[in-house]
């Protein structure tokens, strides 16, 4: 049986050894509590991006820290909107707070490198900001050893994979909610949890180009969809889960491996 990769199933000791080789990575998966349609569970996001750390962490020899369960604010052109029922939600000033004590935490115990994998679409600029004021905290700027990595998984898959998903077209990310990528990697990852018999197969959303607060509801379709996940399968699923896994494992690898360039000072000898 594999050994786990997650920090709540380790001991303190354990961890310790981990931290002592200098060279501990971990990674922090990013999610919501968020409604995605009547046939996924309110947890897809964080459940995708858990799996996803996990994937990657088996192969980069890390570790996976327990995620950010909540959101930021979903937004009606890119989740269907916060005004939807299930969707529970942090404000950006919350969802800041937490990842800065996280960075500072794990960087001051000796964590060589964190990287927060986002699986919610709205969380990003709130990460990036949580991260940048630790780091500024802690007083580790360019040519440090310790780093902090932010990505989302989509931005990984590869236009070969579309092309094999979607064989009439991609519809665009901006849509892709309850959708057809999510519904095949949950067929793949966690089939137990998606009821297919509950999809609703209609068109996809069309939303105006501008946000309007507070929203209008009947612009959000009612399934809270904004695109169709008729077509989805188990082996799309499969091949985005594997083509994602191995690129984004390869990115990192790479990245991490980089020696920091140390920057001369002017002036300085």
């Amino acid at each position: 049986m594999n050994k786990s990769v997650f920090l709540e199933d380790m001991d303190a000791f354990g961890y310790r050894e981990a931290l002592a080789s200098g060279k501990a990575i971990v990674l922090i998966p990013v999610g919501s509590l968020e409604q995605h349609g009547p046939h996924l569970p309110l947890g897809t996001d964080t459940i995708l991006s858990s799996r996803f750390a996990e994937g990657v962490a088996r192969r980069l020899g890390a570790l996976v820290a327990q995620p950010i369960a909540y959101g930021y604010k979903s937004q009606q052109k890119s989740g269907g909107g916060n005004h939807l029922p299930g969707t529970t939600s942090l404000d950006g000033g919350t969802l800041i707070g937490v990842a800065r004590n996280l960075v500072k935490s794990f960087l001051n115990q000796g964590v060589r490198h964190v990287v927060f994998l986002n699986g919610h679409y709205e969380n990003y600029q709130f990460l990036y900001e949580g991260i940048d004021l630790a780091l500024e905290e802690l007083g580790i700027g360019s040519g440090a050893k310790q780093s902090v990595l932010l990505l989302s998984y989509w931005d990984f898959v590869s236009q070969e994979t579309l092309t094999q998903v979607y064989p009439d077209g991609f519809p665009g990310w901006d849509i892709e909610h309850g959708g057809v990528l999510e519904t095949s990697l949950m067929l793949h990852l966690e089939p137990a949890r998606v009821a297919m018999d509950r999809l609703v197969d209609g068109p996809a959303a069309v939303l105006p180009r501008f946000d309007r607060l507070p929203v209008v509801p009947d612009r959000t379709p009612a399934t809270g969809c904004l695109s169709s996940a008729a077509g989805s399968s188990a082996a799309k699923g499969n091949l985005l889960y594997g083509q994602v896994v191995e690129d984004l494992t390869a990115d990192l690898a790479s990245e991490l491996a980089r020696e920091p360039a140390v920057t001369a000072v002017p002036g300085v000898a």
